[in-house]
């Protein structure tokens, strides 16, 4: 866990050229590729509240406007309020009021009201349990904004009135207006583009199934003609060319910071952003969502969170924490000016169950990582044009989601364009001329704290020590000639590894004993500290 709270010594070069460390990586063991944030997409799969654990779908949340209707935060802390009880006394008479009998006019009859009246004067009390909304961070309470109690503790609780609610009602009914004019004009676009069926129908095409199925996809209404939205005018608002003058006691009132309400307060209520604090009321609590994330190159799943609310396991984890040799900084000599070699002592790990054999090599030259650049953008391309071919084709056949709406088809464009890397190494490593071999992960062998050093005769130099899946390397670092003091010092490798494929082939009947194994390969940069001027 203390690894997250390090700086990022050590630093992964993800496909699309950005670096980023190894726990902010995702590994696609379809594309064996690895994936930054920007290379997935995100799905939302479900809205939650994190206080009652409630799962609302997301077209109830959209209309709750992604707030829970039963659960509070707190105005002055943020914090989410609880529901306290209380019990007060009123007289009898008054518990009676709402049961009385009415006429029907409405108003109460005369022998309610005389025995409510007999009631009152007698005296007779009773007590009943209210309820009100309390934080037990800051001690706030509903009552202290006048909010009164209510009789039910899961009841609604009243809102205040906001001076422009119905202006913001009229902007979002036109603009919802727009959208639906909008949407219904690229419909009648992709309605004309869409080849004409056959003159001989089969039967779910006699009793109307395959149309009102393709209607449904599309978003059209059931209906053999559909009406066209028309946008619903408003009012434009005008800027007045005076603005009003400001009250007199601004400039002339002391001022007590305890009654204004903070940056954060107003903020967390945009509608009427109050300026004193006996104007702070409570607001629903936003809901959180579990998400997952797609790869963008294959569409396969990278993370696939659980549907209850109440759980924190992953239906689908490719962390590249889980199949990516984890590196790490140990320690390094003081870099100075003029320095022949210094040694540095990295850590490799192997997460994964399967033996790996690793190289270090040095890093791509600019006008090789260019070139690479170039082929990738080159296959791109290639899969793009094939795709539209192949739609070209099968516009003469059947028709199908893809060829309807483009929507339906895989957009290529979404790809992250990769680039240049954008970290520059002011340093030379002396890497080893040899490969070696780290032993799966054993999870019974974190216990052993016995490091093994140099037991094998035949070990290459360069490792200093082993220990289960864990190897420690020594490496020389030189610093390059025109470097000065200051200079933060970068090195670099390419690090090649191989990889034991997860994934079932579904085109092999039999499952075949052997592994496929992958020879893939990761850009490593690493931060070793300030450069410091020569020893004397």
């Amino acid at each position: 866990m203390a690894f997250f709270n390090l700086l990022n010594k050590v630093e992964y070069g993800c496909v699309c050229g950005l670096l980023n460390p190894l726990t902010k990586l995702y590994f696609c063991r379809h594309c064996l590729k690895l994936r930054c944030g920007f290379c997935v997409c995100h799905e939302v799969d479900s809205h939650f509240c994190s206080n009652c654990l409630e799962n609302i779908p997301s077209a109830e949340a959209k209309i709750r406007k992604n707030r829970c209707n039963t659960c509070n935060t707190c105005p002055s802390c943020q914090h989410t309020l609880s529901v306290r009880s209380s019990t007060s006394t009123v007289p009898i008479g008054k518990e009676m009021s709402p049961s009385v009998e009415a006429t029907k006019d409405g108003a109460p009859s005369e022998a309610s009201a005389a025995a409510a009246s007999t009631a009152v004067s007698t005296g007779k009390q009773a007590s009943k349990k209210m309820y009100y909304l309390a934080c037990l961070t800051c001690r706030w309470n509903s009552r202290d904004v006048g909010i009164p109690d209510q009789s039910v503790a899961t009841g609604q609780w009243p809102e205040p009135e906001y001076p422009n609610a119905t202006r913001f009602a009229l902007l979002l009914e036109h603009y919802q207006s727009v959208v639906l004019h909008e949407k219904q004009e690229r419909q009648e676009l992709w309605r004309r583009k869409t080849p004409k069926q056959t003159k001989f129908p089969s039967l779910t095409d006699r009793t109307g199934l395959t149309v009102s199925m393709f209607r449904r996809q599309m978003g059209l209404p059931d209906g053999k003609a559909s009406i066209k939205a028309t946008i619903t005018p408003i009012k434009e608002s005008v800027a007045r060319d005076e603005p009003d003058e400001l009250p007199d006691y601004l400039l002339t009132a002391e001022i007590n910071l305890k009654t204004i309400a903070t940056l954060q307060q107003r903020l967390a209520q945009p509608s009427k952003q109050p300026h004193t604090v006996a104007q702070l009321y409570p607001q629903h609590k936003v809901l959180s969502i579990k998400r997952s994330l797609r790869c963008r190159q294959c569409d396969h799943n990278v993370i696939k969170s659980e549907y209850n609310p109440s759980s924190i396991k992953y239906r689908i984890a490719l962390f590249a924490a889980y199949h990516v040799p984890d590196v790490r900084f140990v320690q390094c000599e003081t870099l100075c000016v003029g320095q022949e070699e210094a040694a540095l002592v990295i850590r490799i790990t192997n997460p994964t169950l399967n033996e790996m054999t690793m190289s270090l090599l040095e890093l791509l030259t600019p006008e090789e990582e260019r070139q690479m650049i170039e082929e990738q953008q080159l296959r791109a391309t290639a899969a793009v044009t094939t795709s539209g071919s192949t739609s070209a084709t099968s516009t003469s056949g059947p028709a199908t989601l893809s060829s309807i709406s483009p929507t339906f088809a895989k957009q290529a464009t979404l790809l992250e364009k990769p680039r240049m890397v954008d970290r520059t190494t002011n340093g030379t490593l002396k890497l080893p001329d040899s490969s070696f071999k780290i032993s799966q992960r054993d999870d019974s062998a974190e216990f052993d704290e016995v490091i093994q050093l140099h037991t094998n005769e035949h070990e290459p130099r360069f490792i200093v020590w082993r220990k289960a899946n864990h190897v420690g390397v020594r490496l020389g670092v030189q610093p390059n000639p025109d470097a000065q003091v200051g200079d933060e010092m970068v090195v670099g490798f390419t690090l090649h590894y191989t990889y034991v494929s997860t994934v079932v082939d579904k085109n092999v009947t039999a499952p075949s004993k052997e592994q496929k194994r992958h020879a893939l390969s990761t850009r490593i940069y690493i931060s070793l500290g300030k450069l410091q001027p020569a020893a004397q």
